[in-house]
């Protein structure tokens, strides 16, 4: 009776009082939190169930589904979750569900047995509302999508209603009943058969509610009816302004639960007094060795896999106050837990009664490891391992935020891989089977609480939460609930508070909580600085490398330094990553960091046409919006690697190789693995042909252990004394020879490329002519060079361009050669408002510059070659196109391009570039010409084969490689510059039957950067997404003497490092043209150039 009394006052009810807007009232009937049950009656259903459940592997992750078919496969998920486990039943299915505009339109008494919902909709629980047609998603970073005014929310409140219908299994007969939400966004209220049983805040964490007597029996005919009422904004809210989507609903498992009349919670027994227990009762533990499991054929006998017993230890005498039961017992050499050898037991906790038999048994996975603290240093088992980590948000683009076991299990895969060993759970408690499986699958973790107020920044008048007592009980509720939950869980290394919710009292209880519950953990919090009182990591946000290492070097800080964001993968992005990791590598206390962010959080939608693309803010109409903030992951939100993640991997590698002037250095940072399961190979390159290729036979090297190899004395060492090539790479590879949980065998782990020492001095590049007689002659504006029927060039004499370029008949260039400064901008380019590079460009005018053409004069011509000078001016658009004195004296940038023109086809470009002193950084320097759509294979010996830019190119190794225009188009969500390729020495461009041309540096340029696509800049700079690009009708290919870098270190300020800026300074560089065919090659025309 008082319980209906109560839940009278709480619920929704024409009183005024709205729950959902007290933040001293977080919970009602509510069960202390509490690891997850996993309810058996024998410790061999208990060993059978985490045997089935421990089989996931790569092959998991090849179900993984993105489109429409996942509502469905989440579903599936659901129902595997809980197989094997007799006492847990899924709710998960279609239910009836009506969405109200606000709580006031609720329908009258919906939750009622009697009421009548045939005429409601259908819901896929779980599942996020919004992605099913009703309401919008919404995306913000900082601001609140609803107005600052806590602990109110708007009346406009969408406000879910679902039904659905079950009955208690007969099995079950006898024993207690738990209904169980996983998480509902953002706050619920409950009934049974109409009667209120329970409400809830916080979205990321369960609510379980004892609903015994308000179910009808097993043996009823009767179905009980769930009824339940999801409010979009609720107080809670102000808590939850992570930078993501917001999503409404119960978007994770909904399961009953049944337990005898007395229970056993693993490490929290409290149902029953002492004296009670130990009267009637026996509390006994066993360990078992689940990974001696699958190392047998056919059936094993899983109890025989008992490596301890353990027993209830007495009380002290003395002791005052019931302080849990105590298990211990002892186990000879555990096989410790670490993500590189992520060996776990199975931990089963048997609950008997006085004549022995089984009442309850609950399990777990365990992992035995230990966590502490040196000074500077993070130990792990006693060793400081290094953070190669991830952060990762809770995203799918068909369901937001509903989980699928082969998607999660695609994550790590990808993850693994790439040598990624540590993901930081941002910014809330996820989903209880993504903690297995980084258990399983070896991941070290940052667990964080669901706390985030970030938008409270922008405040001028209303204190953070974590300032105000008010909110005290709320934010430690958060943190105490994710701790119950997943204190068994050996990956997790560090509780983290929340993320940007300022600095406050609130946060120094919660820490101090923490510290008393679990001091087997590190503390993180980076709110208030992130070298408060309050963590025992620094962690900074976007920290800039020389401010990291004066951390590091700071005496009087004893923490280590753990970054808990850098690297922003905001589209092409992740420049200057490899330097983080030179110093990390190198410098004692800085310990690793989380890159951000692991995926793009774009969502399927529909166009008009019915196809569907990746939305980001605004796309649904909601307002306010941050656009495509959303968008900064190292894979799209298919979890298709982006570019920069082979970048990423590389740094991340534990197998390092370097060369000394004498000696190459082989060092493995693992810090439990040796090289033993690892296969080495090399492989010798001459300006890109094979020398030679073998297996490198290398000692064991122990973790952190290393080997150097005199280079000289290699195997590759009388290849390089035969070669005449001008550079010669070596490139070390490390593969695993068996196979993994996360991968086949074969799998490179490692690869890094050294350029071997020059065996003479590097000759600048020289034309070796022929004494071939080329034509020249007059047409008009034009004049037309050729050679027999061999080649054709067509130069228009007013404007300095090739008109046309045809090679044996086929035309190959359709026009160029044009000076190009400018690039389509990235996202990086336009972070930082108006201190952004893209503003500094436009307010120089540099987005609107056309080239003139000054004078265009044949300097000298003979039998054997043409010489013609184009002065180029760049002018403001503005200028209507016309050279007067006053556009001439205005300029920007003045390039001087002589063309030199062999007989034998080779046209020699010499630019000389002349910015004008005050302009900002450019984007790039070098030119542009348009090929025919038709000369579309690409070949180029440089770097590659994938995406690649100055700042960002350590794994793109240099070598010969082949790709279609086509796939030379990397299609991120928002466009921009992409696509291009660092150190260039030469490319061709042919058509299918061979025709096309070559390019080349020349005589002492650099190596270019360069790019080939369909998409002009223009296009590229037009299309707010990569489904509104539209081909041209040429293809535009960009050789750049000087090409910025990307940046990376954030996404909203300048960053991109002095070394990478382009001065506006005089620049001056020489490029080779000449025509190809099929019976020519790129390698052959190089040589022929190279001075032996």
């Amino acid at each position: 009776m008082a319980s209906l009394i109560v839940g009278q006052l709480v619920f929704p009810s024409e009183n005024g009082y709205k729950v959902w807007e007290d933040p001293s009232f977080i919970k009602w009937r509510k069960r202390d939190p509490h690891v997850t049950l996993r309810c058996h009656d024998s410790v061999e259903g208990s060993l059978r169930y985490w045997y089935e459940r421990n089989k996931v592997n790569l092959s998991v992750s090849n179900a993984a589904v993105w489109n429409d078919d996942a509502v469905q496969s989440a579903l599936g998920s659901a129902a595997f979750w809980v197989k094997g486990l007799p006492f847990v039943k899924s709710l998960s299915g279609y239910w009836k569900f009506l969405l109200a505009p606000n709580p006031a339109a609720v329908p009258k008494n919906f939750y009622e047995s009697a009421f009548q919902d045939s005429d409601w909709e259908t819901l896929p629980v779980p599942s996020n509302w919004q992605m099913h047609g009703f309401d919008r998603p919404i995306y913000t970073n900082i601001v609140y999508p609803i107005p600052l005014d806590p602990p109110h929310v708007p009346t406009d409140n969408p406000t879910g209603c679902y039904r659905t219908y079950f009955q208690i299994p007969k099995e079950w007969k006898g024993r207690r009943i738990l209904l169980h939400f996983e998480a509902v966004d953002s706050a619920f209220c409950a009934w049974i058969n109409g009667v209120p049983i329970g409400y809830s805040q916080d979205s990321r964490l369960p609510a379980e509610f004892e609903v015994t007597d308000y179910c009808y029996s097993c043996d009823s005919d009767k179905k009980n009816v769930l009824a339940v009422q999801v409010f979009r904004w609720s107080d809670g809210s102000y808590l939850e302004d992570q930078d993501h989507w917001w999503l409404s609903g119960i978007h994770r498992d909904v399961l009953l639960l049944s337990k005898p009349q007395v229970e056993v919670k693993i490490d929290c027994s409290r149902e029953t007094s002492k004296d009670k227990v130990l009267t009637n009762f026996i509390i006994e533990a066993a360990l078992y060795d689940a990974g001696s499991w699958y190392n047998h054929d056919g059936n094993i006998d899983l109890l025989s896999s008992n490596v301890a017993n353990i027993r209830l230890k007495p009380f002290p005498t003395g002791t005052l106050g019931f302080h849990g039961y105590m298990l211990v017992g002892k186990l000879e050499k555990p096989k410790l837990w670490s993500a590189e050898q992520p060996n776990l037991y199975t931990l089963v906790i048997i609950l008997k009664d006085a004549s022995g038999n089984i009442v309850d048994c609950e399990s777990c996975l365990v992992g035995i490891r230990q966590v502490s603290k040196a000074p500077k240093q993070l130990l792990f088992n006693g060793h400081p391992v290094v953070i190669r980590g991830v952060n990762r948000h809770e995203h799918h683009p068909r369901l937001g935020k509903t989980n699928i076991e082969s998607c999660m299990v695609k994550d790590l895969v990808v993850m693994k891989q790439n040598n990624i060993n540590a993901v930081r759970n941002s910014h809330y408690p996820q989903h209880p089977r993504w903690y297995e499986l980084c258990d399983l699958f070896g991941m070290y973790m940052i667990d964080e609480a669901n706390i985030e107020t970030h938008g409270f920044d922008l405040s001028g008048h209303l204190k953070h939460p974590t300032q105000e007592p008010s909110w005290a009980a709320a934010m430690m509720d958060r943190v105490i609930g994710m701790v119950e939950r997943d204190k068994n869980h050996a990956c997790i290394f560090s509780w983290s508070l929340g993320n940007e919710s300022g600095y406050g009292p609130n946060h120094s209880a919660s820490a101090g909580w923490i510290r008393g519950r679990d001091p087997s953990r590190l503390v993180h919090y980076e709110g208030g600085g992130s070298r408060t009182p309050s963590t025992d990591i620094v962690c900074p946000m976007y920290m800039r490398i020389w401010d990291i290492v004066k951390i590091a070097k700071d005496p009087n800080e004893t923490r280590p330094l753990i970054l808990c964001e850098y690297s922003h993968s905001m589209g092409n992005s992740n420049g200057n990553i490899h330097e983080y990791w030179e110093a990390i590598d190198n410098i004692f206390g800085l310990q690793g960091g989380f890159i951000w962010e692991w995926v793009d959080q774009g969502l399927l939608k529909a166009n008009d046409n019915g196809s569907k693309y990746w939305a980001y803010g605004g796309d649904f109409g909601d307002s306010p919006n941050d656009l495509n903030f959303c968008l900064n992951g190292l894979t799209w939100p298919d979890r298709t690697p982006h570019p920069a993640l082979h970048e990423v991997k590389y740094v991340y590698q534990p197998i390092k190789v370097s060369l000394t002037e004498t000696m190459i250095k082989i060092k493995n940072t693992n810090f439990y693995e040796t090289t033993e399961g690892m296969e080495f190979k090399w492989a010798a390159h001459g300006d890109g042909c094979e020398l030679g290729c073998g297996i490198l036979s290398l000692p064991v090297i122990e973790p952190q252990g290393s080997y150097e190899i005199e280079w000289k004395s290699g195997p590759w060492y009388p290849l390089w004394v035969s070669s005449d090539a001008e550079e010669i790479f070596l490139t070390i590879t490390a593969k695993l020879l068996h196979s993994k949980r996360w991968v086949e065998a074969g799998h490179v782990v490692s690869s890094t490329q050294v350029q071997l020492p020059a065996k003479r001095d590097t000759l600048p590049h020289i034309i070796k002519t022929k004494d071939d007689v080329l034509s020249a002659e007059i047409l008009g504006d034009n004049i037309r060079i050729s050679q027999q029927k061999l080649w054709e060039i067509t130069l228009n004499m007013k404007t300095g361009s090739l008109d046309g370029w045809k090679v044996e008949g086929v035309p190959i260039m359709k026009n160029g050669v044009f000076p190009c400064f400018w690039r389509a901008p990235t996202d990086n380019d336009k972070g930082g408002g108006l201190s952004s590079y893209y503003s500094s460009w436009k307010a120089a005018d540099m987005d609107d510059i056309v080239f003139l053409t000054e004078s265009c004069t044949i300097q000298n011509k003979t039998e054997h070659l043409v010489k013609i000078l184009v002065v180029y001016l760049g002018i403001h658009k503005g200028e209507n196109g016309t050279l007067t004195e006053l556009a001439k004296a205005d300029a920007l940038i003045k390039m001087d391009l002589l063309y030199t023109i062999h007989s034998s086809g080779d046209i020699i470009m010499d630019s000389v570039v002349k910015p004008i002193s005050n302009l900002p950084p450019l984007p790039r320097v070098g030119v542009e010409f348009h090929l025919e759509k038709s000369v579309d294979q690409v070949r180029w010996y440089g770097r590659g084969p994938f995406e690649c830019y100055p700042d960002r190119k350590a794994a793109a190794h240099v070598g010969v490689y082949e790709q279609t225009v086509d796939g030379m188009h990397v299609p991120y969500i928002v466009p921009g510059e992409s696509g291009g390729r660092a150190d260039v020495r030469w490319v061709t461009f042919q058509n299918k039957d061979g025709y096309g041309i070559y390019a080349s540096t020349y005589g002492i340029s650099p190596p270019m950067q360069m790019n080939a696509s369909y998409y002009s800049t223009a296009e590229l700079d037009r299309a707010t997404r990569n489904e509104e690009l539209i081909k041209g009708d040429y293809i535009e290919v960009h050789l750049d003497h000087k090409h910025m870098g990307i940046g990376g270190d954030d996404s909203w300020t300048p960053c991109v490092h002095e070394k990478y800026l382009i001065p506006a300074v005089p620049y001056s560089f020489s490029i080779r043209l000449c025509p190809v065919t099929a019976a020519t090659s790129g390698q052959s025309i190089y040589k022929s150039h190279l001075q032996n």
